[in-house]
């Protein structure tokens, strides 16, 4: 038995790397489940919390001794942070540790719907050559093409220089229109839907962005126009985007984030092949999991030696 006076909560396993090293300074305790009952019965000896799954709403009216919360990832929609503030408790993310991750996902996805070198590939022994090699001069470029970014944050504008590399010209939507990177055009909600040739969204989940993607967005894209969701699942309007995809009012959706996770069976028509999903794996490398995970546990143990979270997102508990 660990002689650690702290004990460290994970909602699900890190890095086995970084895990030793906390263990090193903390008990760690890796929640067998995520559902409420467990984590509520769990954090109510934790000192310290890192948090890859949902929490309960009222997770943190059931500690009794929680210092710290730290977000394996960036976005804080798993976190009650209303709560977190009222009970002050620091909330802390890892800022950047998947950009690059989430970035090359989003060119992928454009090259997929593209160029289709899932469709082109030939067998060993050549035999398709031909009716494949056919297919080429159908696929297209993204050169010359208009990217809209909704949500032009860490990752929109590191995307927006990649595009730019690529060719594509790209127009944004952001809630603070100053801070667009340079070569990034601002264009409003009807603007950019009906411009871009391939739309991303990677904003944040709030009461603004909630259903941002719905019918009046699609009606207005052109008919060879792909979406990729990359934010959360509810800024897209799932039905509408259904809708637009049979009925061929758009080319194609991407989606790695969706409005219940897992998937569960009938959320998507099985036979809608103009519709990739994946399994919110974005920005999931071996590179980012390891930023994440060092970020997480550095955060953790400057938060066990008495220090304030270096990427703290609630300093008011401080005020």
């Amino acid at each position: 038995m660990s002689e650690n006076k702290y004990t460290v909560l994970l909602t699900n396993d890190i890095l086995a790397e970084e895990a030793q090293r906390l263990q090193q300074h903390a008990n760690v305790i890796v929640a067998p489940q995520t559902d409420p009952d467990t984590l509520r019965r769990l954090v109510v000896d934790a000192d310290a919390l890192i948090v890859r799954a949902k929490l309960p709403d009222d997770i943190f009216d059931h500690q009794t001794r929680l210092k710290g919360v730290v977000r394996h990832g960036v976005g804080l929609d798993m976190i009650p942070m209303e709560s977190a503030s009222a009970n002050k408790i620091p909330v802390a993310n890892i800022p950047g540790c998947n950009t690059s991750s989430v970035v090359e996902y989003c060119i992928a996805a454009m090259l997929l719907v593209r160029r289709q070198v899932d469709i082109q590939r030939i067998d060993s022994s050549g035999s398709d050559w031909h009716s494949r090699r056919a297919l080429g001069d159908q696929m297209g470029e993204l050169g010359g093409l208009t990217l809209g970014i909704v949500g032009v944050g860490a990752i929109g504008g590191a995307l927006a220089k990649v595009a730019a590399a690529l060719g594509m010209k790209v127009i944004g939507l952001s809630r603070r229109r100053e801070s667009l990177p340079e070569g990034v055009e601002y264009a409003d909600k009807k603007a950019l839907f009906s411009q871009a040739d391939i739309v991303v969204l990677s904003c944040p989940l709030n009461a603004d962005t909630i259903g941002l993607a719905d019918t009046a967005a699609f009606n207005s894209m052109k008919t060879s126009a792909i979406i990729i969701n990359v934010s959360r699942g509810p800024v897209i309007n799932t039905t509408a985007l259904i809708d637009a995809l049979r009925e061929g009012r758009i080319a194609a959706a991407v989606l790695d984030v969706h409005d219940v996770q897992p998937v569960k069976p009938g959320m998507y028509p099985a036979e809608q092949k103009n519709l990739y999903l994946t399994p919110h794996i974005a920005g999931m490398t071996t590179a980012s999991m390891k930023r994440m995970s060092q970020g997480s546990v550095d955060e953790v143990l400057r938060l066990l030696q008495g220090h304030r979270f270096t990427n703290l997102v609630n300093p008011e508990i401080y005020e």
